[in-house]
């Protein structure tokens, strides 16, 4: 069985979660974990984070509605981050955007390559 406790979180007691497109391979937002929020996320199979800001687990979609549902959780080799497949309703990223990662670098400037969803 797994255990949340063997990965290796940092000194605030968080590891970094990177959620993905379980279907597309789109990475979508990376988030943080505190070992409860990956008990709860493998136990409920709503993604659940740890809010810096807040100091409290939120679930993902809790109040937006874009809720991630886990595919599969993956742990790195150095078991120090997380990939976390979803399936993803709407958008990800608090911006009302598919992903987080809408700022491309081209050719030295900032482009945006996504809109907010309408």
């Amino acid at each position: 069985m797994f255990d949340p406790s063997s990965l290796k979180y940092d000194a605030a007691g968080l590891i970094p979660a990177i959620a993905q497109d379980a279907a597309t391979g789109e990475v979508l937002m990376m988030a943080w974990m505190n070992a409860d929020a990956v008990a709860r996320t493998l136990q409920t199979g709503r993604v659940t984070y740890w809010s810096r800001s807040r100091q409290a687990l939120w679930i993902k979609g809790e109040s937006s509605g874009h809720v991630q549902t886990l595919i599969e959780l993956r742990v790195d080799c150095d078991r120090d981050c997380l990939l976390v497949l979803v399936d993803q309703t709407g958008p990800a990223c608090h911006t009302n955007r598919r992903s987080c990662f809408f700022t491309g670098i081209r050719d030295g400037a900032e482009v945006v390559l996504s809109d907010p969803i309408t």
